[in-house]
């Protein structure tokens, strides 16, 4: 059963805060969590630094700045948080770091916060606070450049689900926090897995190769299966391994796609390259576990 007890909502008042509240909304009335909605305020220092104003000057500016950020995130979508249990509360630091240690602290289950991004280059862009959060947060990070893109819904449809797995040591918690979510609403589940390339014309050892590698996967994707008593619909596909799950994620209809970041082995590593890639080209958002 999947728990979100706790959802943290980092908020910088933009655009893609909105759209990225939207979904933390609907995941707490889902889930009755806490939507703890977290402004981080950066130190006189980082603003400041490079400006000639005086210590008395530079603390006044910095105290009305807090006195505004607090009044601000006070009134933030006040009627629209209405119907969730909400905690606002401001911060002052690095502002990755922070969020890291509130989660981390605090027994945050799920981070929501959106990638940086403007125009038409956005999917080529995953702004340094989402990276950083992205490579150091223990908990589960949903995010994606279509947060902002969120509909004003009272719920957000989750009907299909699709799960990139690289069959490595994480493999195992990321389908189950798939299969979780796909049980919670009811959803249709997709797992996928890349391959490096589907048998061609050549050389035989590498045909024989390339079969042997998918046999292989889909051995350990039934293994997997078993292992957690989850269904779902199966895709080995050969190719480079951001295109072909963001792919997949458009052909199944994806309202979600969840991968794995936590093993430094495997086709994602850490939130490697592929990982990368994933979360700035997919068609909908991403939930790193």
């Amino acid at each position: 059963m999947l728990t979100l007890a706790k959802i943290l909502l980092p908020v910088d008042f933009s655009e893609r805060s909105l759209g990225a509240a939207r979904y933390g909304k609907s995941l707490a009335r889902h889930f009755q969590s806490e939507l703890v909605l977290l402004h981080v305020l950066t130190p006189p220092h980082y603003e400041f630094g490079a400006l000639e104003i005086g210590g008395s000057m530079l603390t006044e500016l910095y105290t009305n700045r807090s006195a505004q950020v607090a009044a601000e995130l006070e009134s933030f979508l006040v009627a629209e948080l209405a119907e969730v249990r909400t905690r606002r509360l401001v911060l002052e630091g690095d502002p990755a770091r922070q969020i890291v240690d509130f989660a981390h602290e605090q027994g945050v289950d799920l981070i929501v916060m959106p990638t940086h991004g403007y125009g038409p280059f956005r999917r080529f862009i995953l702004g340094s606070n989402t990276a950083k959060v992205l490579h150091d947060a223990d908990c589960p990070v949903w995010t994606g450049i279509h947060l902002e893109d969120a509909p004003a819904a009272a719920e957000l449809p989750f009907r299909s689900i699709l799960c990139a797995l690289d069959l490595g040591p994480q493999s195992c918690k990321t389908l189950q926090w798939a299969a979780g979510l796909q049980r919670e609403f009811e959803a249709r589940l997709t797992v996928i897995h890349a391959t490096t390339g589907e048998p061609d014309s050549g050389d035989d050892s590498e045909v024989n190769w390339r079969v042997n590698v998918r046999e292989a996967a889909e051995e350990e994707l039934l293994r997997l299966q078993q292992q957690t008593n989850i269904q779902a619909d199966v895709l080995i596909e050969g190719g480079d391994p951001a295109r072909v799950i963001c792919s997949a994620a458009g052909r199944v209809k994806a309202d979600v796609l969840v991968i794995g970041r936590g093993s430094a082995a495997g086709v994602f590593g850490r939130l490697r390259t592929n990982a990368y890639a994933i979360i700035r080209e997919s068609p909908c958002p991403v939930v790193s576990v």
